[in-house]
């Protein structure tokens, strides 16, 4: 998919983060500044769409999904550079905008990884915008293929220090000897490290406005390429992780990922149990 055309899902995620200040009313769930810009001419053209179609079950439903994850991670982040934490992984970043939109109340440095092809075509998307972009924070790999550890340390970061590493709408996407390779190679990172991961749930666990939307969205995501490969119930991601050096500090529903008053709203956003977050730890050795 990366050679043909650049990735719809990280469009379409980052669209939706855009939207959601435009469409949706207040109180919002996330403040994403910057992807508009960073879109540029797409801006327009998609969230012109959210802005007929806003309230469809995949439009409404993606704007969810993308600000209550990203609401919790970073908030996640911030509590940890409180506490001293230097280093952010981005696993599967896209068009992820937190470098751009951190200032000086989270200071950490940031890592972003994902397929070169898609790291190009973001430097493109950069500097059409005009957006700065720190040094040294790209780093290719093919999730499939790749060698993650040894990317990450070639690019600077340092594996005897913590991170947080998020690895967001990701996941699903790829195959479960990719899943386990990359939280094999997250478990031997320095002990403090935490992992907030999104992954998607077996038909079984979903709840009915996860189920439909699943009925839209995974097939229209394997027609573009895309296919979701990979799903897991709780339980079994939490021995899969334990397997990799990772201990589980808990399973977060949509509706629980953000404060119940974000979801007291008066627009379409509702949340919808399709795709959880797993919140995991590298424990003392």
């Amino acid at each position: 998919m990366y050679a043909a055309q650049p990735s719809q899902t990280a469009i379409m995620a980052a669209a939706a983060r855009a939207a959601h200040l435009v469409v949706d009313r207040e109180p919002f769930i996330f403040h994403d500044t910057a992807a508009a810009s960073l879109l540029g001419p797409l801006a327009e053209e998609i969230i012109g769409y959210h802005r007929v179609h806003g309230d469809h079950l995949i439009l409404a439903g993606t704007r969810a999904q993308v600000t209550a994850r990203s609401h919790y991670t970073e908030r996640r982040l911030a509590e940890l550079a409180r506490g001293g934490l230097e280093q952010y992984v981005v696993l599967g970043a896209g068009l992820d905008t937190f470098a751009h939109r951190s200032g000086p109340t989270v200071r950490v440095e940031v890592f972003e990884v994902d397929h070169p092809a898609t790291q190009q075509w973001k430097r493109g998307l950069l500097a059409a915008a005009g957006i700065d972009r720190p040094e040294g924070t790209f780093v290719p790999v093919d999730f499939e293929t790749g060698d993650l550890t040894t990317a990450l340390t070639s690019a600077g970061f340092d594996p005897s220090r913590p991170a947080l590493v998020s690895w967001l709408g990701v996941s699903m996407y790829l195959t479960r000897d990719a899943v386990e390779a990359t939280l094999a190679a997250v478990g031997r990172f320095a002990p403090g490290t935490e992992l907030v991961m999104e992954y998607a749930l077996p038909p079984t666990l979903r709840d009915e406005r996860g189920g439909a939307y699943a009925d839209f969205a995974l097939p229209a995501a394997a027609e573009r390429g895309e296919p979701w490969l990979s799903f897991f119930a709780p339980g079994d991601l939490s021995a899969l992780l334990e397997r990799h050096g990772l201990a589980t500090a808990g399973h977060v529903r949509q509706a629980d990922s953000v404060g119940a008053a974000l979801w007291r709203r008066s627009d379409a956003l509702r949340p919808a149990d399709l795709c959880r977050l797993v919140r995991a730890t590298v424990p003392a050795r």
